[in-house]
């Protein structure tokens, strides 16, 4: 005890946050605050009591170590015990209560968790009950405040103005009424400077209801009354001139009658056409649609779009003289050019490269008797024929030039005789006769050969002895062409729009499509819209043969032209258009039209021989052309007067040999035959790559021989397809009519008995009564009891139809013949 209360004096109070610790004994009892490993709850206090036994230890001073002590054989005494929880009471009253949370175990929590969810459990029982009270209490304080029925009062009686309940807006009339009694009157003031309404007097209803129907209900009383005294109209149908193109969709036919598209549509499904507004139907389906509606039709096709783009034909008195369009043709180095640059007193030979027209030149040339004459320069023939085989009859006179030394030459023939083809008169120019081999004479006698007689011969065609380099002869040159022009009588309008022909066309850097136009009549100006071949534009410029800018080009004028979209053909024919639309659509046109034949011609390509058959179909004269090409002159000669002497034993037909010379095929006989639609007889010759490709091209036909009498065969053949055929009408038996019967939806049947030869079903029939023909036709229908039979012979009972005939009789009598149709044979 002593121990005790030592170590117990020892404690300060600045040490009561640390252990403390009471000895008893050889035990020793430790004391410990709050501060710990564990975190118990918040101002709880904790004691801990540790007893360890007391080591043993020498006292200071002493070396030798004291011996422990033996472990007590009994338990502490009952002193002890009480000692201990007096001491342990005292340590829990003065311990401070720690500020850190007191460590909780699992069981802690466990039996935590357990006492919330009762004391939970028993606070919503307690609600529930504590419901369930006021409920019945409201329910009983609703039973004791119910009044019984006894005490109800009896309604009075209804009487008749309780039955007449007012309407919500007598109500409210009322109210208004009783509101407006009792206030007030206010001043009148006007309307119109009282202001706008406000919020305030929306409120308060400080404001003037009385007003007057509104503007929508005033306009709908006139119009009610306009109604009301309105008569009604008889409407007329009006009759309209409907157009319709070879095709039409049902919508747009709706809206060119101005009839309503489900109307038409109706229409249609009465005819048994299902369509919908955006299909299209046929001229035929249309025409009776319009019919039905009252209407009028009036087709046109694809083609009408080009109809009137070239205008109207010109009066007399509007006709005014035009300058001749003379094309100069003939041999290689003969003159052509140098003829030319003699009339334009210009160096154009110069330009030249060897000495050879490179291109189309066109040329207005004034001469020094102030007329106007216009020359075109060709390339050889081809481009002249080419320009004719589109229709373009450009030239009025043709100048045909013959070296005076070397007479008539290949090409010579040839122009003799694409002129000849194109119905163009001539004029022959004999040039050079200022060389000393020069001898005019033997070219007129060579003319006569190729059957142009001039007029020194007796002949009506005139002939010119120049000398283009000494400018001798060309004033009777000029004279000549001049006189020519007055037997044409060449006349123009000028006071209308522009026509002309494309005489090239070419693309310059910088420029764009050029194209050299030859103004037949009308007045070209800048600004004008056309149609050129295929293509459009809008004129940019316009430059004359002498390079100059001008305005306006005037009827016989060549001119350049600029501001075309693309590149005409030579020979296109050039319009002015009423404006760019028309042009467009024209343009559209014809390029569609190309772009269908080019597709036929690849498909099946085009022969001569159909063209022929076709013009024969179309009534023409049966007329056969031919080019001749042969190795010797003797070959080409026999077979052009075999042919000439098949057409004098043959009537109706006619031979016409274009062009009959020596060598191979070239590019300039297919255009030739081309444009005339000939034949090309090649004997002992052959065609070119280039006139074979070009023949390809444009369905000419080419045919070689090596023996005459297989073309003179071949010859008669074509001519004879040509020929209408030779109709013979073979007998073949008779009939006759022993009983009419009608037959339902068949209608007249005929009972005959075939009495000679047989009569057989489709062959043509005559219906004769007493001797004279009633009716020619067809037999339709041939029976043999109820069996259709393909014929009937002689002694056999049958049945006969007509084919739209029913006008029979007994005894009338019926012949069967068949038409046959023989080929024509030639001599």
């Amino acid at each position: 005890m002593s121990e005790a209360n030592k170590d117990k004096k020892q404690d300060t109070p600045k040490d009561e946050g640390k252990s403390k610790k009471l000895t008893l004994g050889k035990g020793t009892l430790s004391l410990k605050g709050g501060s710990g490993g564990s975190k118990p709850s918040a101002g709880s206090s904790s004691v801990a009591v540790e007893v360890r036994r007391k080591r043993s230890s020498s006292t200071a001073g002493t070396a030798a170590a004291k011996p422990a002590d033996k472990p007590a054989t009994s338990g502490p005494s009952k002193a002890e015990l009480e000692a201990k929880a007096r001491i342990l009471q005292q340590a829990k009253e003065n311990a401070p209560k720690s500020a850190l949370p007191r460590r909780v175990t699992i069981e802690q929590k466990i039996k935590k968790d357990q006492e919330d969810k009762v004391i939970e459990s028993k606070k919503v029982t307690e609600a529930k009950k504590e419901k369930e009270e006021k409920r019945a209490a409201a329910e009983k304080a609703a039973k004791e405040q119910a009044v019984s029925p006894a005490d109800v009062p009896v309604p009075p009686k209804e009487t008749d103005n309780d039955r007449h309940k007012p309407s919500y807006r007598e109500r409210m009339k009322k109210a208004y009424e009783d509101n407006n009694a009792a206030q007030p009157k206010k001043p009148t003031t006007d309307k119109k400077r009282s202001g706008r309404l406000t919020v305030t007097q929306a409120i308060n209803r400080d404001y003037e209801r009385d007003r007057g129907p509104s503007l929508a209900a005033q306009k709908r009383a006139r119009e009610k009354a306009r109604m009301a005294n309105k008569t009604p109209i008889e409407t007329v149908k009006i009759v309209r001139d409907v157009i319709v193109p070879e095709t039409i969709t049902v919508g747009e036919l709706a809206n060119r009658m101005t009839e309503p598209a489900k109307e038409v549509i109706k229409a249609l499904m009465k005819m048994g056409v299902m369509a919908t507004s955006a299909q299209s139907i046929d001229a035929d389906t249309a025409e009776l649609i319009i019919e039905e509606f009252g209407h009028k039709i009036r087709r046109v096709t694809d083609a009408d779009i080009e109809v009137g783009i070239e205008g109207i034909e010109d009066s007399a008195e509007d006709l005014m003289p035009r300058a001749p369009v003379v094309t100069i043709m003939g041999h290689v180095d003969h003159g052509k050019t140098s003829l030319l640059d003699a009339f334009r007193k210009s160096d154009v030979v110069a330009g030249e490269a060897g000495g050879i027209t490179q291109h189309i030149g066109a040329y207005q040339v004034t001469m020094p008797s102030g007329n106007k004459i216009t020359f075109l320069d060709t390339p050889g023939h081809a481009a002249f024929t080419e320009m004719r085989s589109r229709g373009a009859n450009v030239t009025d006179i043709v100048i045909i030039i013959v070296s005076a030394e070397d007479s008539i030459m290949p090409q010579t023939i040839e122009a003799i005789n694409h002129a000849k083809a194109a119905g163009v008169p001539l004029i022959v120019a004999i040039n050079k006769i200022d060389l000393p081999d020069a001898n005019p004479q033997k070219v007129k006698q060579d003319l006569l050969q190729h059957e142009v007689v001039i007029e020194d011969m007796g002949g009506d065609v005139q002939c010119v002895e120049i000398s283009a380099k000494q400018k001798i002869g060309l004033d009777k040159l000029e004279e000549a062409i001049l006189l020519q022009s007055e037997m044409l009588e060449l006349t123009a309008n000028p006071n209308r729009e522009a026509h002309g022909y494309i005489i090239e066309t070419k693309v310059e850097k910088g420029r764009g499509s050029v194209a050299t136009v030859l103004i037949q009549k009308g007045t070209l100006k800048i600004g004008h819209t056309f149609v050129a071949g295929a293509e459009f534009g809008k004129v940019r410029a316009i430059i004359n043969d002498h390079g100059k800018n001008v305005k306006e080009a005037t009827p016989g004028q060549p001119v350049e032209i600029l501001g075309i979209n693309g590149t005409p053909q030579a020979g296109d024919s050039f319009d002015v258009a009423p404006d760019e639309q028309r042009a467009r659509e024209v343009a559209e046109y014809r390029q569609k039209k190309a772009k269908d034949a080019a597709a036929a011609l690849a498909v099946k390509g085009r022969t001569t021989m159909d063209d022929i058959l076709l013009l024969r179909q179309e009534g023409e004269k049966t007329t056969l052309n031919v080019i001749i090409k042969a190795d010797v002159h003797g070959s080409s000669e026999a077979i052009a007067s075999s042919l000439a002497k098949m057409e004098e034993e043959n009537e109706g037909i006619a031979i016409k040999v274009l062009h009959n010379a020596v060598g191979g095929i070239t590019e300039s006989d297919v255009t030739l035959a081309r444009s005339a639609g000939a034949l090309i007889i090649g004997f002992n010759v052959r065609a070119n790559a280039q006139a074979r490709t070009l023949a390809e091209q444009e369905g000419v036909r080419i045919q070689y021989y090596n023996v005459i009498y297989n073309v003179i065969d071949d010859a008669r053949s074509i001519l004879g397809g040509m020929l209408d055929p030779i109709q013979r009408e073979e007998y073949i038996g008779q009939a006759k009519i022993q009983e009419v019967f009608n037959i339902t939806k068949v209608g007249k049947v005929a009972g005959c008995m075939v009495s000679e030869g047989f009569v057989k079903r489709g062959s043509k029939v005559r219906l004769l009564r007493d001797d004279v023909v009633i009716h020619e036709g067809m037999l339709k229908t041939l029976k043999r009891f109820q069996d259709e039979v393909p014929e009937v012979k002689e002694g056999t009972e049958c049945g006969m139809a007509f084919e739209n005939y029913d006008d029979i009789k007994a005894n009338d009598v019926i012949e069967c013949f068949d038409i046959i149709e023989e080929t024509r044979e030639l001599k």
